[in-house]
């Protein structure tokens, strides 16, 4: 989160309503791995489930960071807006690789439940 706040400042790219959405649904994934955590020891099949839709959610991210592509290559053609294309495309990118390593988090909780159950 903090490498890409950083970014878009030092690019000077204003959030759009694509990484407002991304970054709505990566504090949803957050908070299912948070509970997923919490309820590791005392009820695994409990945090299995919040993990899951962790995955789900990380699936969800994907399908936005795919349309908001779409709509960022749509635009026109002069140097500046391939610019302004490139630079929000770094933070996607970004974006895109937090809801990875939730999906990957979302596994770790997966196998560790497997192991204790």
């Amino acid at each position: 989160a903090y490498s890409t706040i950083s970014e878009m400042e030092i690019l000077k790219v204003k959030p759009t309503p694509f990484m407002q959405r991304i970054a709505s649904i990566l504090r949803d994934a957050a908070a299912e791995l948070l509970q997923a955590v919490d309820r590791l020891d005392a009820h695994p099949r409990v945090a299995n489930e919040h993990a899951q839709r962790a995955k789900a959610l990380e699936n969800r991210v994907e399908d936005v960071y795919r349309e908001a592509l779409a709509d960022l290559f749509s635009g026109g053609e002069d140097i500046k807006q391939v610019m302004k294309m490139l630079k929000s495309r770094e933070v996607y990118r970004h974006l895109s690789n937090a809801a990875d390593r939730g999906d990957e988090a979302a596994n770790v909780i997966a196998d560790i439940v497997v192991k204790i159950t």
